[in-house]
């Protein structure tokens, strides 16, 4: 990929980008030009550095140690596998005294496959 220059960029929200604009060498020939693109010259790529040093700087920190820990602490993957894998959609019952125990036993069945999934590694 060739560096053919600089673009400056409004979104529709008013947020102004600057892009890097880079331009492939040659893609006649080239396996996946159909699946890269359809265009009739080379394929232009359009690269935001500011985006590509934060996405850098969040890589950095989800990696790190502390990081590694609060993904670990997350909620949204107990309720998915609730969801997706124990096909869990609604209540059966009526009632938040009955929804509470429904919750309950829910929650005690992942915590005991998760149990038997620390046990078996």
């Amino acid at each position: 990929m060739n560096y053919i220059g600089d673009k400056t960029k409004t979104t529709a929200s008013g947020f102004y980008q600057e892009l890097r604009l880079y331009q492939a060498k040659n893609c006649e020939g080239c396996p996946m030009r159909s699946t890269c693109h359809k265009a009739a010259g080379n394929r232009i790529i359009e690269r935001n550095q500011n985006l590509v040093r934060h996405r850098t700087a969040v890589r950095k920190l989800l990696e790190s140690e502390e990081g590694i820990e609060r993904r670990k602490q997350r909620w949204k993957a107990v309720f998915g596998n609730i969801k997706q894998n124990k096909g869990f959609r609604r209540f059966m019952l009526r009632g938040l005294e009955k929804v509470n125990i429904e919750v309950g036993l829910l929650a005690i069945a992942h915590k005991l496959q998760r149990l038997s999934i620390a046990t078996a590694i």
